[in-house]
């Protein structure tokens, strides 16, 4: 299997949306745009919140197995994804992108 590079190219913040809709919380997203983070044999990588991880599970996966192509051609590279974390008020955008090493053990 690959490794896959998930970067954090975009954060955005809805503060019409929060205002009308969410109770108060105490802890918001702590990920800030440029952070990265490695998937190994398709896992999720620590740091990395449950929400983002259920958004790109699938294409993380799919990539450590050397897939690719999602939609027929959606993407400029076919071996990367792009892909927001599923949090309506603040959503987070994910660079995803096979690297060229493979884990040992899963040639």
């Amino acid at each position: 299997m690959y490794t896959c590079k998930i970067t954090v190219v975009k954060k955005a913040s809805y503060s019409d949306l929060i205002e009308k809709y969410e109770n108060p919380i105490q802890h918001a997203c702590e990920i800030e745009e440029g952070q990265i983070f490695f998937s190994k044999n398709g896992q999720k990588p620590d740091g990395l919140c449950d929400s983002a991880w259920e958004s790109m599970a699938y294409f993380v996966k799919e990539l450590a197995r050397g897939g690719g192509n999602f939609y027929d051609g959606w993407m400029k590279n076919e071996k990367s994804a792009m892909i927001s974390c599923n949090d309506g008020f603040r959503p987070v955008s994910f660079y995803i992108e096979v690297t060229d090493c493979k884990e040992k053990g899963n040639e």
